[in-house]
């Protein structure tokens, strides 16, 4: 047979009858070739066939953390439907070595959120390659985005805690800026903040409450740098404890409303009698506690990432993909008069 019968089998298989096909690929094990080197390949067609995901993060968070598998199941899907490979490119938020996105044999990158001045996402931009950013940075020159609008989203939150009458009211949110910090977040911290969605969430809280006439600089807002149901219950215990008179703590994740809950009834504090509680994502283990928060489509992000990468054609022209939220009222969060029995430093 010739040369060009046998790629044909490999790479066009539309140009063979099945039956030639078949006797190729028969004869071809029976010599024990396993097919075309791809990496030879890769090089004549400067493509690898796979999309990189930069997360800044362990490479357990993306099957760990709720909202990150939604996302990941979401480009995966993507990926399933062009063909594609997906390679998973973690990295350490602490640690600003880059050599594992340059040395990335991907055709693209969908980037997971991550904070404004981060050297990877950096060395992707350094790239000849097409990028997609889900959540954050934004407003990157050149590059796609898939997002929501987190203000708005946490306004809402912010109208159902003071149309409940609370204004005695906590924040736990996720990590603000480089560098590991947990504990108190005053205003030049949060004012610093390199992640647009956790500074843009608190944003949305503050501007609730200031319709309501609250002043956010009487509202203690405490940070955690690892993501976890543990953290959340650390920042709990720790605001409570300096702020006992609390009638109500907003999270920006879900995963640290979780340990909110966790800590709540640890202390036998009933929720939302003794204190409300919400969060951020609508993840399944949210859904399943009965937590008030703010659902978000994470499994159509990580889709919608995919298809503006492998889906780009020659399109020149950044485009932003903007999907809905829906605030879903749960069992944690109630009236501040119920809250207001309850006053004794806990």
């Amino acid at each position: 047979m010739s040369r060009t019968t046998v790629s044909n089998a490999y790479n066009r298989p539309d140009q063979l009858s099945a039956p030639l096909r078949a006797r190729v690929l028969e004869a071809a094990r029976r010599l024990g070739y396993p097919g075309p080197d791809p990496v030879a390949r890769s090089l004549r067609t400067r493509r690898s066939g796979a999309v990189g995901l930069l997360l800044t993060e362990a490479l357990s968070y993306a099957f760990r953390d709720p909202a990150a598998t939604g996302f990941l199941e979401g480009l995966a899907l993507a990926c399933e439907r062009a063909g594609s490979g997906l390679l998973l490119v973690p990295v350490s938020p602490e640690v600003p070595d880059v050599t594992a996105v340059h040395q990335a044999g991907v055709d693209g990158f969908v980037v997971y959120s991550v904070r404004e001045d981060d050297p990877h996402f950096k060395a992707v931009l350094e790239r000849p390659v097409p990028t997609v950013v889900c959540d954050q940075p934004i407003g990157v020159e050149g590059v796609d985005r898939v997002g929501v609008d987190d203000r708005a989203a946490m306004l809402g939150v912010a109208h159902h805690l003071t149309a409940l009458g609370h204004r005695r009211v906590g924040v736990l949110c996720m990590r603000l800026a480089a560098g590991r910090h947990d504990g108190p977040a005053g205003e030049s911290r949060q004012g610093d903040a390199t992640y647009p969605v956790q500074r843009n969430r608190l944003a949305g809280l503050r501007d609730g409450l200031a319709e309501a006439g609250v002043d956010w600089a009487g509202i203690p807002v405490h940070e955690r740098f690892e993501h976890s149901v543990d953290a959340g219950q650390s920042a709990t215990a720790e605001l409570l404890a300096a702020h006992p008179d609390l009638t109500a703590i907003a999270c920006t994740s879900d995963i640290l409303a979780l340990g909110a809950l966790r800590h709540a009834a640890t202390r036998n504090l009933s929720v939302p009698d003794d204190l409300t509680i919400t969060g951020f994502d609508g993840v399944p283990e949210a859904r399943r506690a009965g937590l008030t928060t703010v659902a978000q489509p994470v499994l159509e992000k990580g889709r919608a990432a995919g298809e503006l990468l492998l889906d780009r054609g020659d399109r020149n022209r950044p485009r932003t993909v903007t999907l809905p939220t829906e605030l879903i009222v749960g069992t944690t969060s109630a009236t501040a008069r119920a809250a207001e029995r309850f006053f004794s430093g806990w």
